[in-house]
């Protein structure tokens, strides 16, 4: 079959399986059975072979069982780096870029010597972006999660990063600081709401990774005893929200200064800024 067909047939299936991404999603997964780029793809310079288009078939009928392409893939990009991801590990989505467009918010200077913590590293996404930015500080992720865990610890290595930065298998309530900054992507979606996500997320992403209790503030009610022991005087916490949750969460930090509360691209009030007393 050509490339055409092959994705017809492919984006029609997804369609009936109930991915709205369907076209997006086929054109991908061709791309990486043939490994070729998008662009290669799109200008059709060759046909695939029988073995790539059977290893997309084998693609295609996981990701109509709702299987992010991320996984199927083994990466995803984040910050405009790769990371390799897979089951057990949060995806990165783009919203959570929003925290290291924040962070080089709060320390223009890139070439500070920084201290930094990511509290629940998932993939490690948020440490390496933001060790990638600021050349000269050093880091620590902190993941409980043995599968997350080698996923972080990979990427680290990955984009060479592993003398500056490390990840270590604890749960954040065990770090020691202090830290200049501290960055956080914590569960947030209230239990109750975990079945109404998209086959995607629900089925396939870790529920420890999602799952924020009855309300959703399990976490930050959480953080709000141990930041301020994490952070440096006058040193920044940078935590991600879920939609409408900024006025439940604020609240919780009476011990920290609420600096603003960041919007990503959509226009969604998605970081908390923070800063310890100097």
């Amino acid at each position: 079959m050509s490339i055409r067909d092959l994705l017809h047939d492919a984006a029609k299936r997804l369609a009936t399986a109930g991915v709205g991404s369907a076209r997006t999603d086929v054109r991908i997964l061709l791309a990486h059975a043939m490994g070729v780029t998008r662009e290669d793809l799109i200008a059709a310079t060759r046909q695939p072979s029988a073995e790539e288009a059977a290893l997309f078939e084998t693609f295609v009928t996981r990701r109509t069982a709702r299987e992010p392409v991320a996984y199927i893939r083994g990466s995803r990009e984040f910050w405009s780096l790769e990371f390799k991801v897979g089951p057990g590990v949060l995806v990165p989505r783009p919203e959570t870029e929003t925290l290291i467009e924040q962070a080089l918010a709060a320390f223009p200077d890139r070439n500070t010597a920084l201290s930094i913590a990511d509290l629940g590293a998932g993939s490690g996404a948020l440490l390496v972006a933001a060790l990638k930015e600021f050349p000269n500080a050093r880091g620590t992720g902190f993941e409980r999660s043995p599968e997350a865990f080698a996923y972080a610890e990979a990427n680290l290595a990955h984009h060479g990063l592993a003398a500056r930065g490390r990840i270590v298998a604890a749960d954040w309530s065990e770090a020691d600081g202090p830290f200049d900054l501290i960055l956080s992507n914590p569960p947030y979606i209230p239990r109750g709401d975990i079945e109404d996500l998209d086959p995607d997320v629900r089925l396939f992403e870790p529920r420890a990774a999602l799952d924020g209790g009855t309300t959703g503030l399990d976490a930050y009610r959480g953080l709000a005893g141990l930041l301020p022991r994490l952070l440096k005087p006058g040193g920044m916490a940078l935590l991600e929200l879920g939609l409408g949750q900024a006025e439940q969460v604020e609240p919780l930090f009476q011990n920290l200064a609420v600096v603003r509360v960041a919007p990503d691209l959509a226009g969604i009030s998605r970081v908390l800024v923070l800063q310890a007393s100097k």
